[in-house]
């Protein structure tokens, strides 16, 4: 038996999330296992290799804010960044990166392996330990292996100068049966729980190209009681970039000069500069009514339409081209994104055509395609279908409201994506430990980032489809802006243990500068004459972000542009950001004031039968919650806080 303060199981985007935030929130002296079934895979880019975007950007920064791994390794492995929406407001820009995956992965484990509180394992888990209720471990069957971490990968690794390899290699020979104990387990499974894929007709047993199934976690959640449900997602074809007309489709270009994820960015580059990596372009094209027709006529062959697949659904908004055909069937087109997977191999990533039919129709589907016409089709796209826990079945906190100690993070709570996977993991890890410690739980607001936006979501309503990050959710959004993601939470991870020295002092030299430029605005005159000054004349969405720039350098102001950007965008929302900031304040005592567990909706006197359904379902931990649940009025929020204050005034 080997004693641990957490357990994460998983070393997907969730899983190494999780680890590292737990170990930085145990502190001095935490033990941190990370069990997965191949230690070579930890951080693999299972889909396309792009992290971030349109809301999943914004939660890439504020994960960076709250001391984690994803934007540095991004920084370290991107090679194309590209802001989205940079014609709109900056509430809803998004950055984007396109990344070499096998640098992706191997400056994860880097990053892992630099953690010395952190212990690699090779195994797989079908069996937790639960004593008296709570989860207090789990049992590793026969076969199981302690991991090395290769030192000179990991230098041959951050030089960067070749095709990144695994840092993670499983020493000695197989172990017998152990049990690992610890204060909480985080469960990260992904895509993986009793997963199928599908290609047409074909079914192979794995979640993900070439590696397994973990059948017996489905089995031993039941036992305990879980509500599990099964969702679908799906992936492209891969082409051989050298078999496509590349050079007659137009270019996607990214950002020049490109602009980093990490409030850190050149922490892991042996170059000590960014971007890490050589830059690249993508290429567009699209789909044809001709291939329309092709989809059209083989629909009984897709998995999804054939009744092969018992999924409920897949993520409505990433279909399936077959999808797409169906649900919009008066398009004659839909794009295709071509984007290089890494700069030291020749595989290109469809973007758009995620498909599960048979591989002779997927074959004419990208012969089809401008400039794709004689491609060479590396691996064919398929769809996984794979067990999941409804995640009413969570606290916002990521822990299990049957098993206490028992955390869920990432596709298991019925998400989608990389992004939204290491948020849940980042909550879970830093829960986990506080759990080990001793110390409160955590839940991020809704009013403090799109992580807390997230969370509600989930514990307050039941996800139709594999759940996606959009701005569109976030009812606070002007404050939850991509580029003052430290601003809202790097303090927090400061109080919270997440958050080193160094990280803490770039941002406090960020806040000092961003207040000399609002004294410099403040101090310097436009015109002597008029005695307008440049906090007025910067509100103008008019002037140019450089030209306020270069007025405070003129008076001796040291402004560097992305400072400049960031004050400029608080002068001009301010009047907004000020009444949404005393909405979030009214609403503040109620949003967080806390529901008895065992507060029972039975008892309360005139609760309609729809409202008692829900607080049955979700047992929300707060009235914040309790309203934004299906089928609870005002009206019924009114007679909970009536029982809520009888129960505390007779001391229930």
């Amino acid at each position: 038996m080997e004693r641990f303060g957490v357990i994460v199981i998983g070393g997907g985007h969730a899983g190494v999330e999780a680890a590292w935030g737990a170990a930085s929130a145990l502190g001095p002296g935490g033990r941190v296992a990370l069990v997965t079934m191949d230690p070579g895979k930890i951080g693999a880019m299972s889909c396309n290799p792009a992290i971030g975007g349109l809301a999943k950007g914004q939660m890439v920064r504020e994960i960076d804010a709250l001391g984690g791994v994803m934007a540095r390794a991004t920084d370290h492995a991107g090679i194309l960044f590209k802001v989205l929406n940079m014609s709109k407001g900056a509430a809803v820009r998004g950055p984007r990166a396109q990344c070499d995956k096998y640098h992706y992965a191997a400056e994860v484990q880097r990053l892992l392996a630099s953690r010395a509180e952190v212990q690699v394992i090779a195994g797989t888990v079908d069996d937790l330990l639960v004593e008296d209720g709570v989860c207090c471990g789990l049992r590793l069957p026969a076969g199981w292996r302690h991991v090395r971490v290769d030192q000179a990968a990991v230098e041959r690794n951050v030089l960067g100068t070749q095709m990144a390899e695994s840092v993670f290699v499983p020493e000695g020979a197989p172990q017998e049966v152990c049990e690992l104990r610890a204060g909480a387990v985080v469960l990260t499974t992904g895509t993986f729980m009793r997963a199928l894929m599908h290609t047409g007709e074909d079914r192979t047993e794995g979640g993900r190209v070439g590696e397994g199934s973990a059948v017996g976690i489905s089995g031993m959640l039941r036992g305990l009681g879980f509500e599990l449900g099964r969702l679908k997602t799906g992936t492209p074809p891969r082409l051989r970039r050298a078999s496509i007309a590349w050079d007659s489709l137009v270019p996607q270009c990214g950002d020049e000069p490109p602009v980093p994820f990490s409030d850190m960015p050149t922490s892991s580059l042996a170059r000590g500069a960014f971007p890490g990596l050589a830059q690249v372009d993508c290429r567009i094209t699209e789909t044809t009514a001709s291939i329309h027709e092709l989809i059209r006529a083989n629909l009984h062959r897709a998995p999804m339409y054939s009744g092969q697949i018992e999924a409920s659904s897949g993520p409505r908004y990433c279909p399936s081209l077959e999808d797409k055909v169906v649900r919009f069937a008066d398009r004659d087109s839909h794009h295709v994104f071509l984007e290089p997977e890494s700069l030291y191999t020749d595989e290109v990533y469809c973007n758009g055509i995620s498909t599960s039919l048979p591989a002779e129709v997927q074959e004419g589907i990208v012969r089809g395609i401008r400039g794709c016409e004689r491609a060479e089709i590396l691996r064919w796209g398929y769809a996984v279908e794979y067990d999941m826990v409804w995640p009413h079945q969570i606290d916002a906190t990521c822990e299990t409201k049957r098993v206490p100690g028992l955390y869920l993070a990432g596709q298991i709570n019925g998400t989608s994506g990389y992004e939204e996977a290491a948020a849940q993991g980042l909550v879970a890890g830093l829960n986990a430990a506080r759990r080990v410690r001793g110390e409160g739980e955590v839940r991020i607001g809704r009013e403090q980032a799109y992580i807390g936006v997230m969370m509600d979501d989930l514990v307050t309503r039941t996800p139709r489809e594999p759940y996606r990050m959009f701005t569109s959710r976030a009812e606070h959004r002007l404050l939850l802006r991509a580029d003052n993601a430290d601003e809202r939470l790097t303090a927090l991870g400061r109080e919270l243990g997440l958050v080193d020295d160094q990280r803490m002092d770039a941002f406090e030299a960020r806040v000092s500068g961003m207040d000399a430029i609002r004294a410099g605005l403040l101090a310097v005159r436009v015109d002597a004459s008029t005695g307008e000054r440049w906090r007025d004349r910067a509100r103008r969405p008019d002037v140019p972000v450089a030209a306020v720039a270069d007025a405070l350098r003129a008076a001796g102001v040291d402004a560097p542009m992305p400072l400049v950007d960031r004050v400029v965008t608080d002068l001009r929302y301010e009047g907004y950001v000020v009444r949404q900031r005393a909405e979030v304040k009214r609403h503040a005592e109620s949003e967080r004031s806390p529901i008895p567990a065992d507060l029972d909706p039975d008892a309360i006197l005139g609760l309609g039968a729809e409202a008692r359904e829900s607080l049955r379902k979700f047992r929300p931990v707060t009235f914040g919650q309790a309203g934004r649940l299906a089928g609870i009025s005002p009206a019924d929020m009114g007679l909970i806080a009536i029982a809520v204050r009888r129960r505390r005034g007779s001391g229930g």
